[in-house]
């Protein structure tokens, strides 16, 4: 899996492209995640356009990020979740849990004012 990392004014877009994610990707979104905290960025996109579908670490990995970035007084959002991933939100109850958007430029501008 290869995470593209793009800055958006104070928001960082990660775009997940993977078909699957699974416990190896979910450690390479963890480490991700733990960096950017370090360097003190706190305000997360995590594009899942090109995301198929996960299992329970992918969900895992998302649900650490967004503690991650709240406890350090930030957020992390979600954007582009197809219909298998937006199921899966919805079964496990993780859908009243992340602010979901349609597009990445949504979410990017729902963080807005900060």
């Amino acid at each position: 899996m290869h995470i593209k990392e793009e800055k958006r004014d104070s928001v960082t877009v990660l775009t997940l492209d993977a078909l699957y994610v699974g416990a190896s990707e979910a450690g390479v979104i963890m480490d991700t995640l733990h960096e950017l905290r370090e360097r003190g960025d706190k305000w997360v996109v995590v594009d899942l356009a090109r995301v198929q579908t996960m299992n329970s670490s992918g969900l895992g990995a998302l649900i650490s990020g967004l503690n991650i970035m709240r406890q350090a007084g930030g957020d992390l959002k979600l954007a582009g979740v197809n219909e298998k991933v937006e199921k899966l939100l919805t079964i496990t109850k993780l859908r009243t849990v992340f602010d979901c958007h349609a597009t990445v430029n949504e979410a990017v501008q729902s963080f807005t004012p900060f």
